[in-house]
């Protein structure tokens, strides 16, 4: 629906009758400015009444459409649901060389832990409609891939253009949890979770895990941690196939205190069915709001009737010069005066 914000412009609409009625001037003085073509064509005697109607006429809607533009209309859109209270949740991901060892299953076939981490992960943000999420990338150092945001699929977009090795090969946990505590706003009424992924244990960065989790703690940030890999894989050699545990290398302890100590949990996902449980279970750890409030987007209309009267005047007077052009001629024709 169509709103208008300044209605009361509307009482300018007669003030052209009263200019027309206001009484002549005894004495015709010249006029002191150049009027218009079309202005001054209305007032010549020889003026035809057909031609002084249309003239009107066209000034009457010249002038109804600039004072509706005063009106300031504007396109009163659907109702949109905006959350009342926003939980800002920022996820971690390991892109450490580790992370391309082939020991998950996804729909049926062999997948490397990132593989799995992007399917997976990117069903749990399209559930977030009602989160500002953020994206961190860690290996050798820590980098904000998308900061806090209401646009999940930009969110998932980005997680589906990581690939291994574009930050390193190591694994900076501490510098991952110090930006995400530097990129959380300071709101108050805002629930703070880092969602942080590895599959193994600090080898990088310039701040460590225990000083990152004092900031952490400090800031009232809720960590949950998730440690991937499987416990056992089968790897064919020369001497024939033997077991071994992909996951020697995941720092368990480190993770588990993280999280324990910032009021999070520590989950451990061996398998792609183990971490569609988890993610189960943090949608109810962590319920996306339902109390939302509704507004309604407000598109401004105002330059349609502005731009509209622009082009009547410009028309108009384009047709009155190019009409008085061909009178001179023919005046000159008939009266025989030539330059």
């Amino acid at each position: 629906m169509i709103h208008f914000d300044f209605l009361w412009a509307l009482i300018a609409l007669p003030l052209p009758l009263l200019v027309y009625w206001l009484p002549a001037k005894k004495q015709v003085q010249a006029a002191p400015l150049r009027m218009p073509t079309i202005i001054k064509g209305i007032q010549t005697p020889e003026f035809a009444p057909e031609k002084k109607k249309s003239s009107i006429l066209i000034l009457s809607l010249t002038w109804l459409l600039l004072v509706l533009a005063s009106t300031q209309p504007q396109w009163l859109g659907e109702s949109v649901n905006v959350p009342t209270e926003g939980r800002e949740m920022m996820i971690a991901v390991d892109l450490s060389g580790s992370m391309q060892v082939e020991d998950m299953s996804l729909n049926g076939r062999s997948v490397n832990r990132l593989d799995m981490l992007k399917q997976l992960l990117g069903e749990f943000i399209a559930r977030r409609s009602g989160d500002r999420l953020g994206l961190i990338l860690f290996a050798d150092d820590a980098y904000m891939q998308t900061p806090m945001t209401f646009d999940r699929k930009t969110v998932q977009q980005m997680l589906d253009e990581t690939v291994l090795g574009l930050v390193g090969k190591k694994t900076a946990i501490g510098d991952a949890i110090a930006l995400a505590v530097k990129r959380f706003d300071e709101k108050k009424e805002s629930n703070r979770v880092l969602l942080l992924l590895t599959d193994g244990q600090n080898t990088a960065g310039k701040i460590t895990p225990d000083q990152a989790l004092e900031l952490a703690v400090a800031k009232n940030i809720t960590i949950y941690t998730i440690g991937i890999g499987a416990d056992v894989m089968v790897q064919n050699s020369l001497f024939g196939a033997r077991r071994v545990n992909p996951s020697s290398d995941l720092d368990e302890e480190s993770l588990q205190r993280l999280a324990d100590e910032t009021g999070g949990y520590y989950f451990r996902a061996r398998a792609s069915e183990d971490m569609s449980e988890i993610y189960q279970l943090l949608d109810a750890l962590e319920p996306v709001e339902q109390e939302q409030q509704q507004m309604r987007p407000l598109t401004a209309l105002f330059h349609w009737p502005l731009g509209l009267a622009l082009l009547i005047s410009l028309l108009t007077l384009l047709t009155k010069s190019i009409s008085n052009g061909r009178f001179f001629l023919n005046k000159k024709a008939a009266t025989g005066v030539t330059d």
